[in-house]
């Protein structure tokens, strides 16, 4: 009996025993659980804080983080040409990247340019000339020969090209594939389907817009269609996919921002079409001051008209891609440029430059030390090329 007592004894002792080493060890863990929380609590407020500082950070200048000489011809114009540089002038055209490196050099005779852009890829002939030479930021692509004289072209990341054509009487247009061959035609009259005052090719050259100015029992209307290449379009007439029209309204400018949203700005509105197969109406916004400038990316478009505050020349409205209106922007510079990036955008000419977000706080406004012609951005941070006409500057603000 005493044996068994004391058996029971001892088991209470190690059981008692082992429910304190439990508790020392779940003691344990839950210190190293909070020890970790701790500091995952303050790596976030680390984190929130720096942000927070680099968004109310404002920067009052810039450093020079490397330079390389050009020359530029004169009378020759540069343009970006995705984060290459385009430099073109009636004698010919070529691409530098920013280490200054000539990725491709193009000769020609063209006195009436026509230039069309989209991403790194561009499309240049001549106003009622009959070639038209294709590129990227790397290589030639191809050169199109036209059968009737040239009046307006647009072009796709692919390399897909759309060239309003001119006949003694008709407005044609064609379509030519990646690989510089007619792949559609269709044409147009004035006392028809109109004629054409701005055209744009989709990103991947799927789909193309067109705004079409008539009369219509004396009154000046503009029918907005778009035409889809694709499958989806094989099954309509002539691949119309979609089909709108706006009296008392001359549209100058259509636009695609990417594969599934476009723009069109006339001398009273603004329309907003979303989708990637049949564009539709997605917003329209009416308004009566002066436009001045469109700018755009594939995110946002900027409309700036002159302004009626008294402090400043200009004012831009700047809305998505979810056709929302993201705000008005009021700015004093005589601007060059404009262009959006991140979360803002660039205003500057060739001496001052202003960075705003659009959440309307100033980043940047200041001068350059050099007169720039071009400002492109490198890889975020607020770093930029400035190209002028000697160098090309990669400059970081501080």
């Amino acid at each position: 009996m005493a044996d068994i007592k004391s058996y029971i004894k001892e088991k209470e002792k190690r059981e008692r025993r082992q429910a304190g080493y439990k508790e020392k060890i779940m003691v344990h863990k839950l210190a190293k659980v909070y020890r970790v929380l701790l500091i995952a609590a303050a790596a976030v407020a680390l984190i929130v804080i720096a942000v927070i500082q680099y968004q109310r950070h404002v920067y009052t200048d810039y450093e020079t983080v490397s330079s390389i000489s050009r020359e530029k011809t004169t009378g020759s114009v540069d343009v970006r040409l995705g984060n290459s540089i385009l430099t073109y002038s009636k004698d010919g055209a070529h691409c530098t990247d920013l280490k200054g490196n000539v990725t491709w050099n193009q000769t020609y005779e063209i006195q009436d340019i026509r230039l069309a852009v989209c991403g790194n890829t561009v499309a240049i002939g001549e106003y009622n000339g009959r070639s038209i030479y294709v590129q990227n930021s790397e290589k030639l692509l191809h050169q199109i020969t036209t059968t009737m004289p040239i009046r307006n072209l647009a072009v796709s990341s692919s390399g897909r090209v759309t060239a309003v054509l001119a006949d003694t009487d008709l407005t044609w247009i064609y379509t030519y594939d990646p690989g510089g061959n007619v792949a559609f035609w269709g044409r147009v009259h004035m006392d028809g389907s109109g004629e054409p005052t701005a055209i744009s090719l989709s990103p991947n050259g799927e789909l193309l817009a067109a705004a079409y100015m008539y009369v219509d029992a004396g009154v000046l209307k503009t029918n907005i269609v778009f035409y889809n290449f694709g499958s989806v379009g094989e099954n309509n007439s002539d691949h119309i996919v979609s089909n709108d029209t706006y009296p008392d309204t001359i549209i100058p400018q259509i636009q695609f921002m990417n594969d599934d949203t476009a723009f069109a700005v006339g001398d009273n509105r603004l329309v907003i079409y979303k989708g990637s197969q049949k564009p539709t109406v997605a917003a329209g916004y009416m308004f009566d001051a002066k436009l001045r400038s469109v700018f755009y990316s594939d995110k946002y478009i900027g409309l700036v008209f002159y302004s009626e505050d008294a402090e400043n020349s200009y004012r831009m409205d700047v809305y998505d891609t979810k056709a929302e209106k993201r705000g008005s922007y009021y700015f004093d510079i005589e601007y060059r440029d404009i262009f959006f990036e991140q979360e803002g955008f660039v205003v500057y000419n060739e001496t001052e430059c202003l960075i705003m977000t659009l959440d309307g706080a100033e980043k940047f406004n200041g001068s350059f030390s050099k007169a720039a012609g071009l400002v492109i951005p490198v890889g975020g941070s607020y770093r930029y090329a400035l190209v002028t006409e000697h160098s090309i500057d990669t400059i970081q603000l501080k």
